[in-house]
């Protein structure tokens, strides 16, 4: 009988465990590459963190109409996220920027509390990406809400000390962005170390791309990541994000004009999916999730995989 050779790899690096929420919440921990229960111990499957925002205003309405109105009241949005099985609550706050809301930072401070105090979820907070309302903002945030780690998002090359500093006050977390680069990813969370950012309060986001705009490429970046990280080198041993929302920006995926090409809602729930599992696969911890069906899927087949039930 011909003997079956030992395919399994041996690691000595493990994925920095960084804590989230009140405490009850933990990203990463990995010993080994995803699902291979032969060489990777730790049996838990990415955190899925739901959609949420505080305007509606440029939100697609397609999605708008998966969550039965309940996407009119962040709170309310997000108390369903947590009935779906979500783990996380994904904040964006859109309309900080005055030409699409009116949110100002005491408003978002409050959204955050009121989603904290309803679902008890651990929180991740994104601006509107302009930084001369966006800091404000994470600012006000960061220092009156204390009783839950937030995870602040993104610390890039260029602001990464504002918001590493506002991590640090508050105890908080960091999200260190980087744009398709392992090499980049490494220099960021060596800037974030060197600023004085704690290992354990660094996740990185290589920037997920979909299907059909450049996912086999964020697929090698997050899994070189991944390994190199697993193979020793500690300033890539942060858990990874994958934001996987940039699905219902493909064309493709929402275009009605074709009825060829089926039903959009069934279409675009698969893109998104596919999507979140080539990234769960390739290494992602934490995956950002719009449509809620798609997200069902992915806590249903993750935990197939890492279970086998």
């Amino acid at each position: 009988m011909t003997e079956i050779p030992q395919v399994s790899e041996k690691y000595n690096g493990t994925v920095t465990e960084v804590t989230l929420g009140k405490g009850d919440y933990i990203a990463g921990g990995a010993k080994g590459m995803p699902f291979m229960s032969f060489e990777n111990p730790v049996k838990t499957r990415p955190m899925i963190a739901g959609e949420v925002f505080d305007t509606l205003a440029e939100y697609p309405q397609l999605a708008a109409d998966m969550f039965d109105g309940r996407q009119k009241d962040p709170v309310e949005w997000a108390r369903m996220w947590k009935e779906i099985g979500a783990d996380m609550i994904c904040v964006r706050f859109a309309g900080l920027d005055p030409e699409k809301g009116d949110t100002t930072p005491e408003k978002a401070t409050d959204i955050v509390k009121r989603i904290s105090e309803a679902t008890g979820l651990p929180i991740m907070i994104s601006g509107c990406g302009i930084l001369e309302y966006d800091v404000p903002a994470l600012t006000m945030i960061s220092e009156n809400v204390r009783d839950t780690r937030l995870l602040l998002n993104k610390a890039d090359e260029d602001e990464y000390k504002k918001i590493s500093s506002m991590a640090i006050a508050g105890k908080h977390c960091v999200v260190g962005f980087s744009n398709l680069d392992v090499n980049l990813a490494k220099q960021m969370n060596i800037l974030l170390a060197d600023f004085g950012v704690n290992r354990e309060d660094v996740i990185m986001d290589p920037l997920m791309a979909p299907l059909g705009m450049g996912m086999e490429y964020s697929y090698s970046v997050n899994e070189r990541i991944r390994i190199a990280g697993l193979m020793g080198d500690k300033m890539l041993q942060a858990p990874i994000v994958c934001d996987c929302t940039a699905s219902w920006d493909v064309a493709d995926a929402v275009s009605t004009d074709d009825p060829s090409l089926g039903d959009v809602k069934f279409r675009v729930t698969w893109w998104e999916a596919m999507t979140a599992m080539s990234a769960m696969v390739s290494g992602a911890d934490i995956l950002v999730m719009r449509g809620p069906a798609a997200a069902d899927m992915i806590m249903v087949y993750s935990k197939e995989l890492t279970t086998g039930e």
